[in-house]
């Protein structure tokens, strides 16, 4: 620069350290640096934005606590549940800074898995008498159900905010995942959504036919999985492990398939349904137990 020459401006990349530039521009007024340009304010941090969804599936369940004090029915939470992991997804998408394409894939097949899973439970448990699961809950713990209900929807928030891990790292995944990467999470995602509504309008069809009352399913996939909606729930979440797989923190994904199967193998799915007291009341149901997979849907052994 000659001494005629005047600075016109200053232009610097600043970002974290995911990559992500910013521009800070500084000015200039006869040779002197007057004017400082702030760069553009960073969005919410991951952590803020994975808090923020606690705080969201907290306040809708604490909203269904606040309804089952009226109704009676703690069945409700079984559907603002799965709704209430659709809106995280949403949040995370909305807030994050991620690429694009990350950010919609997560909000969208996070909110169309729920929406089906939520719909198909309204369907389902509207207008119908409360859970026996809950009704049992509410006898053990007497005059302290309503407290213990209120700790029990928060631990299931706490559960589905768990959950909703691998939508938060795929909205923030600062590039688009490599084609194969993104092909094979939309498979599995497919898969997984498709099978589980199929085996959901499969034991509904079941159990609407007044001749089927006090027998096993063995329709469609219920031949080849004692819970076939089980597990294609838990392959929904492995949808997400392709999805977000070499950014960082990648692996964190594969807490949610895990945790999903261990609930439903262990803790509310099969426990609750595969009861003495239900097999008493389902005519071969211990040959069914025998000959078929409890979960991976395969070939029934012979009888």
């Amino acid at each position: 620069m000659t001494k005629d020459q005047k600075p016109v401006g200053v232009c610097f990349f600043t970002g974290p350290a995911d990559g992500g530039k910013r521009f800070l521009h500084l000015g200039a007024n006869n040779g002197r640096m007057t004017q400082l340009t702030p760069a553009p304010e960073h969005p919410m941090s991951f952590a803020a934005t994975y808090l923020l969804g606690l705080a969201v599936i907290s306040l809708i369940l604490f909203a269904t606590w606040l309804l089952q004090l009226r109704t009676r029915n703690a069945g409700h939470v079984d559907i603002t549940w799965s709704f209430s992991l659709g809106i995280a997804a949403v949040t995370y998408a909305l807030l994050a800074d991620g690429a694009l394409l990350m950010r919609l894939l997560a909000g969208v097949l996070g909110l169309v898995w729920s929406a089906r899973l939520g719909g198909y439970l309204y369907l389902r448990n509207v207008g119908t008498p409360e859970d026996s699961r809950y009704t049992a809950l509410r006898e053990k713990w007497g005059q302290q159900q309503d407290r213990n209900m209120l700790l029990f929807y928060l631990f299931q928030g706490l559960m589905a905010w768990i959950l909703s891990l691998p939508f938060a790292i795929v909205a923030f995944r600062p590039d688009i995942a490599a084609a194969p990467l993104l092909v094979a999470g939309v498979l599995i995602w497919a898969v997984a959504v498709l099978g589980e509504a199929l085996a959901d309008y499969q034991l509904m069809r079941f159990k609407a036919n007044p001749d089927n009352r006090g027998q096993v399913c063995r329709d469609g996939l219920w031949y080849y999985s004692r819970h076939p909606n089980y597990f294609f729930e838990s392959l929904h979440w492995v949808a997400y492990v392709p999805l977000a797989f070499a950014s960082g923190w990648w692996w964190l994904t594969l807490i949610s398939p895990v945790l999903m199967a261990w609930l439903l193998l262990r803790v509310s799915g099969v426990p609750g349904v595969e009861t003495p007291e239900g097999k008493s009341k389902r005519a071969g149901y211990d040959e069914y137990v025998r000959t078929t997979s409890p979960f991976i849907p395969w070939p029934p052994k012979k009888a």
